[in-house]
């Protein structure tokens, strides 16, 4: 059984998924992060394939890439770095990208590679539903891989009832059409997206992404998703000058 569908069968709530970018701070702590993650209690892991121009990002991923890939971060390292992370972990790891380096390493390469090192699913943000279906649908579900889609409050519920009928592992609900970072706290607008996917009980688990950076926006999404992802709040803790596992252990401390 695939790990992320296990976790979803062991775990029905209250599921913390963190996001990192592969290479940041520095080229060689892939590992070093994914161990001290599940340490301090993440339930999943998200790793993220450094791009040049990740539209959908806000500032702190866009610097964090653009450290990383200067580090020397590339596909070929970063899979170099996953070897042997199954020997000391069995947390559901991901890979999240932009479809261009993917088609750049050449797609089925991508899937083969990452079956091998044991990653579990794929967030390809700019890979629609449609072209998916059509075209890689075969290859992802070859290696045993789940391709996760995201939806919006912008998008529709025919729209949502598509995307979930296609899903396998979970859905990525985007708590905003903005991009990736630090807001305040969820506005009405986003609380009652909130509730209407929760209404439509979809057959998908969903998970909540952006702008969740502090325990009150935590508790928001776990009153009603599965779960809550997060990324830029966890890169900024990174950004100072503590230890990757002093970073770390503060960031979820920051979030009780």
């Amino acid at each position: 059984m695939n790990r992320i569908d296990k976790m979803f069968l062991t775990k029905k709530k209250r599921i913390l998924s963190v996001y990192f970018t592969a290479g940041y701070p520095s080229l060689n702590c892939v590992e070093q992060i994914i161990l001290l993650l599940e340490k301090n209690g993440a339930d999943m892991i998200e790793i993220g394939i450094p791009y040049s121009d990740p539209l959908a990002d806000g500032p702190v991923i866009q610097e964090t890439s653009k450290i990383a890939i200067a580090n020397g971060m590339t596909l070929n390292n970063l899979f170099l770095q996953l070897q042997s992370i199954r020997e000391k972990t069995s947390i559901p790891l991901l890979l999240m990208g932009y479809i261009n380096p993917i088609m750049q390493y050449g797609f089925t390469r991508f899937c083969q590679s990452a079956s091998k090192t044991g990653i579990d699913g794929l967030i390809i943000p700019d890979l629609p539903l449609p072209v998916y279906r059509k075209e890689y649908l075969r290859v992802v579900t070859e290696y045993n891989l789940k391709n996760i889609f995201l939806i919006t409050p912008d998008t529709s519920d025919q729209r949502i009832r598509q995307t979930d009928d296609q899903s396998t592992g979970f859905i990525y609900m985007v708590s905003s059409a903005s991009t990736t970072g630090k807001t305040r706290t969820f506005d009405e607008n986003q609380l009652g997206y909130f509730k209407r996917i929760s209404a439509m009980k979809l057959k998908n688990s969903t998970m909540v992404g952006f702008g969740i950076h502090n325990p009150e926006t935590l508790e928001q999404v776990f009153s009603y998703g599965h779960g809550a992802i997060i990324g830029s709040a966890y890169l900024r803790a990174l950004q100072g000058n503590n230890s990757i596992e002093e970073a770390t252990s503060g960031f979820f401390r920051s979030l009780i």
